[in-house]
């Protein structure tokens, strides 16, 4: 040992238990474990991928093409396949569209052991070169963004009537910043989903949308000039922490008792009422008592009302929420509108403050599966054409980019020299990895398209792309198939740092038995090598 130490070498004590992967073997370990996460969902890439049932441990199932549900719903026990689901979780929350095919992107590049900074850097500058500029008035051009998007998801069937309340949405919350440029405030969308009712049946909404029911009978149920008062604590007297025992030896004391109590029931609502509050939200919940004496000053009031309704409404009708009312102003109520809807159980409110652009995208199909899935493609079809207005900026579709940016990188690799021309070729080969799955989920020929896609792109026919139901080469983007430079940026980005992330990995310690001295558990310990490699195992 002390030889050891004297040569300058570093020593590693280890547990019984511990194991160890060094230099190729663990490198091969990371690169299995990643690429068998992108395999799981390549296949619902495109129009024509398939869609993952889920089940999990209690049973619930969730269906789904959406390739971050995917991987957030999969029991994945192994730290490197964790990375690859990291670029899922990053793009959706950057991009909000294109997981799959960043996580696609990403499996391939593993294929390759070289460094891809230099080829990710000019391939994005690529696709920023290749950028078609898009008038922000041209709808029809949002339409296709968000159709695109939802193709081969849940919202399919209905994207006609969902795409147009998509840009619809984005258009309503689109404000103007003082630079002069165009934001597209995605936090003032809300996304409510309801049962019962077909997707076509899904509408845009001023406002917010409360699926609640007043908390006494005798309420007004639609209130034009309405001042809103939330609140986020309970309309109730505070209970004592610790139990007490009163002894009562005149039963006048009880009914003191209880008149103290309803004096302080009705000091809370008269003290809503001097505010000037005529419609109440609260967080928490409302005494009966104050349900009663609101009702008599003709106030609607509301319970049990969700935080993010709360904040919601806050935004729309330009309100403070209320933690202490004693302390409360008048400056802190909001102003609008509230209406009610019997057939439906919603209430409908609206502001009428100057900033308020709030809008409320009501999602409904027939049973909770389905309205999920509608959510799940909607939302990323808002991040995408809210990503399109903001910029004016779209692309083909199809996987023209990829081919047409693949093209450019081969170039580019003539003029770089030594180690870094094989990385950029590489990285050219991996981008290919799009049409070429997307051939294969449609029952396509993969060869044979790339081949012809690339014949299309060296004649100068930058948008060429796939169409899946025919097979044929065209233009994409004349064909309605548009994405974002925005997802196709973030993908590349996500997918390269990925790769030399895991491939930088020559080493790895796993801890062994973390039980008690003297137990033993079945199967080994919690954090072994067999967990490692043996969670992926599971989930595949």
């Amino acid at each position: 040992m002390s030889q050891q130490q004297m040569q300058g070498q570093p020593m590693i004590i280890l547990g019984e238990d511990a194991q160890r992967m060094k230099d190729k073997s663990a490198q091969e370990h990371n690169i299995s474990a990643a690429r068998a996460v992108a395999e799981s969902v390549r296949s619902t890439l495109g129009p024509k991928g398939m869609d993952k049932m889920l089940v999990t441990s209690l049973g619930d199932i969730v269906v789904t093409n959406d390739g971050v549900t995917i991987l957030e719903e999969m029991d994945i026990d192994n730290p490197t396949a964790e990375m690859i689901v990291e670029v899922a979780e990053t793009q959706e929350d950057e991009a909000g569209d294109g997981t799959t095919t960043a996580v696609a992107i990403a499996g391939e590049l593993l294929k390759n052991a070289e460094e891809f900074d230099m080829a990710a850097k000019q391939a994005r500058e690529e696709v920023d070169d290749i950028t078609i500029d898009v008038d922000k008035d041209d709808d029809e051009v949002f339409r296709k963004i968000a159709q695109t998007s939802m193709t081969g998801k849940g919202a399919e069937q209905h994207k006609d009537k969902l795409s147009q309340l998509v840009v619809d949405a984005a258009k309503a919350v689109t404000v103007e910043a003082d630079d002069g440029s165009t934001i597209v405030d995605l936090a003032f969308v809300k996304v409510e989903t309801q049962t019962g009712k077909g997707a076509g049946e899904s509408e845009l909404l001023e406002g917010a949308v409360i699926d609640k029911d007043p908390v006494h009978e005798e309420m007004p149920t639609e209130v034009d000039d309405a001042r809103f008062l939330l609140v986020d604590e309970p309309l109730e007297l505070n209970e004592t922490e610790a139990d007490a025992q009163v002894s009562v030896t005149d039963p006048d004391q009880i009914q003191d008792f209880i008149e103290q109590e309803e004096r302080e029931l009705r000091e809370m609502v008269d003290r809503i009422v001097d505010l000037g509050a005529n419609v109440v939200l609260c967080q928490k919940g409302i005494d009966d008592m104050v349900q009663h004496y609101l009702a008599k000053e003709g106030i609607l009031a509301v319970k049990r009302v969700k935080l993010s309704d709360v904040e919601f409404v806050r935004e729309v009708v330009g309100a403070d929420v209320v933690s202490d009312l004693d302390s409360a102003t008048e400056d802190v109520l909001g102003r609008g509108s509230v209406r009610r809807d019997e057939n439906e159980e919603l209430f409908y409110v609206e502001g009428n403050v100057p900033s308020s652009h709030g809008v409320t995208l009501l999602l409904r199909g027939s049973t909770e599966h389905v309205v999920d899935e509608l959510e799940r493609g909607v939302e990323d079809s808002l991040d995408v054409v809210g990503s399109a207005m903001s910029t004016g900026s779209a692309l083909p579709g199809g996987g023209a980019p990829e081919v047409e940016v693949a093209q450019r990188l081969r170039e580019y690799a003539d003029s770089v020299s030594g180690r870094e021309q094989l990385a950029v070729e590489a990285f050219a080969d991996a981008l290919d990895v799009v049409p070429r799955v997307l051939a294969e989920n449609a029952g396509i020929d993969s060869i044979d398209t790339l081949v012809d896609l690339r014949a299309a792109h060296s004649e100068g026919e930058k948008r060429a792309g796939l169409n899946v139901f025919t097979g044929d080469i065209e233009d994409t983007f004349e064909a309605g198939v548009i994405d974002t430079p925005g997802a196709k940026s973030q993908a590349l980005t996500s997918a390269s740092e990925a790769a030399n992330l895991v491939l930088k990995i020559d080493d790895i310690i796993s801890a062994g038995d973390l039980s008690t001295e003297g137990e033993e558990e079945e199967g080994g310990g919690a954090g072994g090598m067999g967990g490692m490699g043996g969670g992926m195992g599971g989930m595949m």
